[in-house]
């Protein structure tokens, strides 16, 4: 019988090991308790990408072998090439615009007392589904300025600097005494002190008149000054009032500008009152009077952001709203980890806070920083819900990315081939970006 000394010399076999993980779980359960999962993996995820890989080198039915001619189609179809140009587009401004705001929100709202509210604020465009964020940005780009909020600041701030007309439709009627010239209108005859001066126009809504009007007035004489009435000759009612001269519901033209011209030259100049009525001096006698054409340019409309050529910068700034958030927050928890001693040493040093922050807290943060924008990088190079549904079907071609262009291969077009080569080139686009992330990702674990 063996003693126990035996068993452990040098020469006696070493007693197996027990199968197990550093939990004390067996690796053969483990594995069971992984199957479903890897089955699951393989289902929805691995047979996909392989599909793809190899439907992508079939033609439109699936029965013939077309090579590379998809891939082909890549490099020489419009759509694509637009699509292509976007997405270049979209992978470097989005991330990196998201990103510096999420910075800069990070940073200022540590020195604010209400800086939680204001993170929990920014953040909050996160809760909200990709379709959701579309719908209300495709109303925030409204075209109309009292519908689209863009569109209502921006016509606002416009017209605190340049003074809107308040009459862009409005022409003389039949039998009037002006004629057109250069957008404007002017007198047929001269002008004379004394001798009132009638000047009726139509075309101008009611409630398109300016909210300082007041019933028109008829001008009386003066001697020695030019007088008359600018007003909208126009009553409601078949065969009601008398036209070529005020009625008592009939308005001035409040504002309407009225200049004095002799031999192509101006003269005098002024403004009616709410009534309508102005008054210019003598030297006004004998020149025509003009309405200049300022008086009826078309209001101020404000840009057309869902058109061809602002419809992708739009779109990026609807992405940016709720993907600015999501950058502040991780951002934030990167900067909570920095030691203040260093901060401290180095305004101590006589570094003022712009040199703080480029010197010491960005390079501190470049970590954090990265996954950010690795992270926003491989989100836009899927982005397919805000583009479909902000851009109009007038400018959608011009807002094109590839996942959307996948889509319409793929359903629209029922081009199954070209849209499985789209599927492998965006697979192929994200590969390198994951790999980058993964090779930062293991050097953190190795420090």
């Amino acid at each position: 019988m063996a003693t126990p000394a035996a068993a452990g010399a040098p020469g006696a076999p070493a007693p197996p090991r027990s199968r197990k993980s550093v939990t004390g779980t067996r690796r053969t359960v483990a594995a069971l308790f992984l199957l479903p999962a890897l089955v699951l993996l393989g289902a929805l995820v691995v047979y996909p990408i392989g599909y793809s890989v190899v439907r992508s080198f079939y033609d439109q039915s699936g029965d013939g072998f077309a090579g590379v001619d998809n891939y082909k189609a890549l490099f020489t179809d419009e759509g694509i090439r637009t699509a292509l140009k976007n997405n270049v587009i979209w992978v470097v401004f989005a991330p990196t615009v998201a990103t510096a705001l999420g910075l800069i929100f990070a940073v200022l709202t540590e020195r604010v007392r209400w800086g939680t509210a204001f993170k929990l604020v920014v953040f909050m465009p996160m809760a909200i589904s990709m379709l959701a964020a579309g719908i209300i940005f495709r109303l925030v780009y409204d075209q109309d300025p009292d519908k689209g909020v863009a569109n209502a600041v921006w016509v606002g701030a416009h017209d605190t600097f340049a003074e809107s007309s308040a009459f862009p439709k409005a022409h003389p009627g039949r039998d009037s005494p002006l004629r057109p010239q250069d957008g404007g209108f002017i007198t047929k005859a001269p002008v004379r002190t004394g001798v009132p001066v009638a000047l009726p126009l139509v075309g101008v809504a009611p409630d398109q008149m300016p909210g300082s009007a007041e019933k028109a007035v008829q001008a009386r004489p003066e001697q020695g000054e030019i007088t008359g009435t600018a007003w909208q000759d126009f009553t409601r009612g078949k065969g009601v009032g008398t036209l070529g001269a005020p009625d008592p519901s009939e308005l001035g033209y409040a504002g309407m500008k009225i200049e004095a011209v002799k031999d192509g030259k101006v003269v005098a100049s002024t403004k009616a009152a709410d009534d309508g009525t102005f008054t210019l001096p003598a030297k006004a006698d004998g020149t025509q009077l003009r309405l200049p054409a300022s008086n009826f340019k078309e209001a101020y409309n404000g840009l057309d952001w869902l058109g061809p050529s602002l419809v992708t910068p739009a779109i990026i700034g609807s992405y940016i709203w709720m993907w600015a958030g999501f950058a502040m927050v991780l951002i934030a928890a990167g900067l909570a980890g920095i030691p203040r001693e260093l901060l401290e040493a180095a305004r101590v040093d006589g570094a003022n806070e712009w040199q703080v922050f480029r010197r010491v807290t960005v390079p501190l943060l470049a970590p954090v920083l990265a996954v950010v924008a690795v992270t926003l990088m491989i989100n836009v190079l899927k982005v397919f819900d805000l583009v479909f549904i902000i851009a109009p079907g007038s400018s959608q071609d011009d807002a094109n990315v590839l996942a959307l262009e996948l889509y319409r291969k793929g359903f629209s077009e029922d081009q199954p081939g070209i849209a499985s080569a789209i599927a492998v080139f965006l697979l192929l686009l994200v590969i390198p970006v994951m790999w980058f992330n993964v090779r930062r990702l293991r050097r953190e674990v190795r420090r």
